[in-house]
């Protein structure tokens, strides 16, 4: 079996728009450079799991946060365009 795949979590609200644009610049990232299977990608909604949200230690959002063996790798709070996304994640990005 080979290594597991790097967990991409995002923090989002349901009712905030720059939760929404943070989803599709996300999707944006993951599509252009083909990146799909890349990670396992948590969607965690703040009034559905705040016990997640506090565990994490999220304050604001929306935010992306990439776990790898265990632990906490990256943290990216209230990304403004896909380019903020894409050079969060470039370590794992083909």
């Amino acid at each position: 079996m080979g290594p597991s795949r790097p967990g991409l979590v995002f923090f989002y609200s349901p009712v905030s728009g720059a939760c929404r644009r943070t989803e599709a610049f996300l999707a944006q990232v993951l599509q252009r450079r083909q990146n799909h299977d890349t990670f396992a990608l948590y969607r965690v909604d703040d009034t559905k799991r705040p016990d997640l949200v506090r565990r994490f230690r999220v304050d604001e959002l929306p935010t992306l946060v990439v776990v790898e063996d265990n632990a906490v790798r990256r943290r990216l709070v209230r990304p403004r365009c896909s380019r903020d996304i894409e050079r969060f994640l470039a370590p794992w990005l083909k």
